[in-house]
């Protein structure tokens, strides 16, 4: 008995394979969810989705354009007849210091985190309120609690931060409906973003400040997307969740 059984979810960013929307993909596909993989190149959501098993799809979105997302929940929403569950997951970070932020880096950076998360919740809200209500997981960052430090810029910071008062704001607006918002709040995963780019020194230094002493994994940020997704958090709304092995216990 799986805690999404008859389910369906959409999760946005999902296709790069060791990411966090693909982890979490595959653990709602595991208790019983039918998901939807979005990203915006369409072969690497479709290749992804097959991965998960049958029955789940993969398809072109750019969530920045307000028309593609419509285009898309219009569509799950008439294949499937309903949509359960939303994970905003889609983001993407830049290194720089707040003096090298440039016009078409903060424009990117806020796109595709915040107005993102806004759009594809602007076009699903309507669906699950005709069904009665649903769940929706957003994806911030630990960045956005303690003012940047590990990788992304103080753009970054913004956006992520945005996030936790759209997650709040939306939650408060919706919680009538039955529609339930909650954000989670990564600390350092070893995903492909971070992959690479890290000296050992570097590493060193972040694992000093972990309590727990090791990087989290894709699958430690799924699990709280899964708790969140499902009846287990019934009375959950509003909050932000820390994955963080403890690094921000203050």
């Amino acid at each position: 008995m799986g805690l999404l059984d008859g389910k369906y979810a959409i999760i946005t960013g999902a296709a790069s394979a060791r990411g966090l929307g693909k982890a979490t993909a595959q653990m709602f596909a595991d208790h019983g969810a039918t998901v939807a993989i979005l990203d915006l190149d369409e072969g690497a959501a479709q290749a992804a989705a097959d991965d998960l098993g049958t029955g789940h799809v993969g398809l072109a979105c750019d969530v920045t354009d307000k028309a593609a997302c419509q285009a898309v929940a219009d569509r799950l929403a008439a294949d499937w007849g309903r949509i359960d569950i939303l994970v905003n997951n889609a983001g993407i970070t830049q290194p720089l210091k707040s003096l090298q932020i440039e016009a078409g880096h903060y424009d990117a950076v806020l796109d595709v985190n915040l107005r993102g998360t806004l759009y594809m919740t602007q076009v699903v809200v309507p669906v699950m309120r005709e069904n009665g209500g649903g769940s929706i997981v957003n994806m911030s960052s630990v960045s956005a609690q303690r003012g940047g430090g590990i990788f992304g810029g103080p753009h970054y910071s913004a956006a992520k931060a945005g996030v936790l008062g759209l997650t709040k704001a939306m939650a408060r607006e919706f919680a009538p409906d039955q529609i339930r918002i909650n954000a989670i709040c990564p600390g350092f995963i070893a995903t492909d973003i971070t992959a690479g780019k890290l000296t050992p020194d570097m590493m060193t230094g972040i694992l000093a400040g972990i309590p727990m002493g090791r990087a989290g994994e894709a699958r430690d940020v799924a699990g709280c997307a899964l708790f969140l997704a499902s009846d287990l958090s019934a009375y959950c709304t509003g909050t932000e969740v820390d994955v963080n092995g403890g690094s921000l216990i203050h």
